[in-house]
Parts: structure tokens; C-alpha cells; sequence
């Protein structure tokens, strides 16, 4: 699977966080947070719709009850 590097800004608190649950579930922090974002796109049911239709969708977070 080819990887798309993104350069991302943190507090150093969030990083920190994110550091600890990375050590509690022996990943990276990197592999932390890209597993914490790959399970919220899909609990949003947004994995592996176009970017078309993901545009034209309402958000899960704007519209929680859907």
C-alpha cells in the first residue's frame, strides 16, 4: 500500500497523550494515530468512498443522530 506523507501540527500535550496510548499499545506514535484516524473514517462510513461523494455527504459530526 503506497503512503502519503502529511507533515501534521500538534499541542505537545495532544503528542504526549498520544505517546503514552502509542506505548500502552506497543505502536509508534505514528502507527497510533493513523490507526485512531483509519477507525474514525470508518465509524464515520466515509473508507473508501470517492472524494466526490464524500464532498456531497453530511458530515456524522454536523448530523450525530444519522
Amino acid at each position: 500500500m503506497a503512503r502519503k506523507n502529511y507533515p501534521l501540527r500538534i499541542s505537545p500535550e495532544l503528542y504526549a497523550a498520544l505517546e503514552r496510548w502509542a506505548a500502552d499499545d506497543l505502536r509508534s506514535v505514528n502507527a497510533q494515530i493513523e490507526f485512531l484516524l483509519t477507525q474514525s473514517v470508518k465509524k464515520a462510513g466515509r473508507m473508501g468512498q470517492t472524494l466526490k461523494a464524500a464532498a456531497e455527504s453530511p458530515s456524522s459530526l454536523e448530523n450525530p443522530e444519522q
